[in-house]
């Protein structure tokens, strides 16, 4: 994907955030690159590694 932004004359007097989704960006002023990460947040215990067994019908 290839974005043209031609910035004109930007003035901010102040800024309340007063909620952030789970996937937000929120920029003011310029900038050359953006990096975008991730994570996920989830509880050590909860997480399985390795082979799953299925399940098989007892009787």
């Amino acid at each position: 994907m290839d974005l043209h932004v031609t910035n004109k004359e930007l003035v901010v007097g102040s800024i309340r955030v007063t909620g952030v989704a789970s996937s937000s960006v929120f920029i003011v002023g310029d900038t050359q690159v953006i990096n975008l990460s991730s994570v996920f947040d989830t509880p050590p215990e909860s997480l399985i590694i390795g082979p799953i067994e299925p399940l098989t019908a007892e009787g």
